[in-house]
């Protein structure tokens, strides 16, 4: 068992960083059992159509980041953060509370539009109150936590899916609760409701008051110039400040990148590396492993890295690792290379917080933060689209042009669909790589001149 490092107990003796993270904690474990939730229950509505009832509802959750996500960013700034994520958290719960009597798709898209622009309020909130909680030498630590906090509840989430089933067999024994629609959907989604009025709860001890938002912010009603003029000054920051920039594009190009193995992970595993399904449970552990192996060792050497130089260089290793991982034909190499890629990704997303922590002043964080965060799920969730319709049309051009394979130096290399879209994710990667480069580079000799 590994030790936590000094800095990270010392971090937790904030009483009020550790209460955001539990709520945190609670939040999304709640987040991913409603995911997979309203996954399995528009796959029962969607009757003979569930893979097309699926994507509508999870689609459903790119509209608010295209229509609302940057204007959040403007009211995060101006209102009370905490009131923020508590009447989110709140929202959320209520719109959850509703699903179990949702018998059509449309419902099921209306609940995922209303809990996605409220989750887009809730993450800039939490992710611009962090550097008021905690010291600028910890804001490395702060970000990794709330990084576990975020992803690597998804597991929690699943196994108490899983056990729910159980619980909700038990509780259809009673007539009492029939008006209730016990199932395994309906109980989850019920704990669900439970977990956002939980975190909403943990939330209201925070000491998180109005001055740690603008304290110029009018509290009356809504401005819309003043709104699309913050809006304006907001842009302008990110598209001036290369570092910011670089970060941004960086994780949100990489995640689009990187989030094609998701959907395409189980056509990889059987078809490339032949190792069924079981592979894809093996490939999404070495994954997940990555990912906390990375954020224990940056915890422990953040110090003593440059930290705009380790992001870029994490860009490049992980658009490198999927590359390598896509052109194996066996499952061990690619597990290895699955597993460096989630140590980068861990590395890009804890630095890519704590770089824009740093960078960023409090009156601007808010939108900031809301750009990166609607950035990041809007690139993960079009990488979940499109990355299955990629790969049967490159499949489809690989067939015709190549017959599906080709041959150097007497070795024959297969070129399916999938093995394509995945190199066209790591040259993605790549190439975000550079571009953060080259911004990270200008600033660099900016200032040394």
């Amino acid at each position: 068992m590994s030790i936590p490092d000094a800095s990270t107990i010392r971090l937790f003796n904030s009483p009020a960083f550790f209460r955001l993270w539990i709520g945190q904690v609670v939040s999304s474990i709640g987040d991913w059992l409603g995911f997979v939730a309203i996954t399995a229950l528009a796959a029962r509505v969607g009757g003979s159509s569930p893979e097309a009832a699926i994507s509508l509802v999870l689609s459903a959750r790119l509209v608010p980041g295209f229509f609302f996500g940057p204007i959040a960013g403007v009211f995060v700034d101006r209102w009370d953060r905490k009131r923020t994520m508590i009447v989110c958290d709140i929202g959320r719960g209520l719109v959850l509370a509703t699903l179990p009597f949702v018998d059509t798709i449309p419902g099921l898209v209306v609940a995922s539009l209303a809990m996605e622009t409220l989750t887009l309020m809730w993450g800039p909130a939490r992710d611009a109150s962090v550097p008021n909680l905690v010291q600028p030498q910890f804001l490395p630590q702060a970000n990794s936590l709330s990084l576990v906090a975020a992803y690597g509840t998804f597991p929690i989430g699943s196994a108490v899916f899983a056990l729910l089933a159980k619980v909700a067999e038990w509780l259809g024994h009673y007539n009492a609760l029939q008006g209730l629609r016990i199932n395994q959907e309906s109980v989850a989604i019920y704990v669900d409701v439970a977990t956002f009025f939980l975190s909403a709860l943990v939330i209201s001890t925070l000491p998180i008051t109005r001055a740690a938002g603008r304290s110029d912010a009018p509290a009356g009603r809504a401005d819309m110039k003043q709104t699309f003029r913050e809006l304006a000054e907001g842009w302008h920051f990110i598209t001036s400040n290369g570092v910011v920039r670089a970060v941004i594009l960086g994780i949100a190009t990489g995640l689009f990148g990187g989030g094609m193995l998701v959907p395409l992970g189980p056509l990889f595993s059987k078809d490339v590396v032949g190792a069924g399904p079981s592979g894809f449970g093996l490939l999404l552990t070495a994954l997940g492993v990555g990912m906390a192996v990375g954020i224990v060792g940056l915890s422990v050497t953040q110090r003593h890295l440059n930290h705009q130089l380790a992001f870029v260089g994490s860009l490049f290793l992980g658009g490198t690792m999927i590359l390598l991982g896509a052109s194996m034909s066996t499952l061990a190499p690619a597990l290895a290379a699955v597993a460096v890629l989630g140590v980068c990704a861990g590395g890009v997303y804890v630095l890519g917080y704590s770089i824009l922590g740093a960078a960023v002043e409090d009156d601007l964080r808010g939108r900031i933060f809301a750009t990166l965060y609607t950035s990041t799920r809007l690139t993960l969730l079009m990488a979940f689209a499109l990355a299955p319709v990629l790969s049967r049309l490159l499949g489809a051009l690989s067939n015709r042009l190549f017959h599906g394979e080709i041959s150097l130096g007497g070795a024959t290399i297969g070129l399916p669909g999938v093995r394509l879209t995945l190199w066209l994710g790591g040259v993605i990667i790549l190439f975000a790589g550079m571009v953060a480069f080259r911004n990270v580079r200008t600033v660099a000799m900016d200032d040394h001149t």
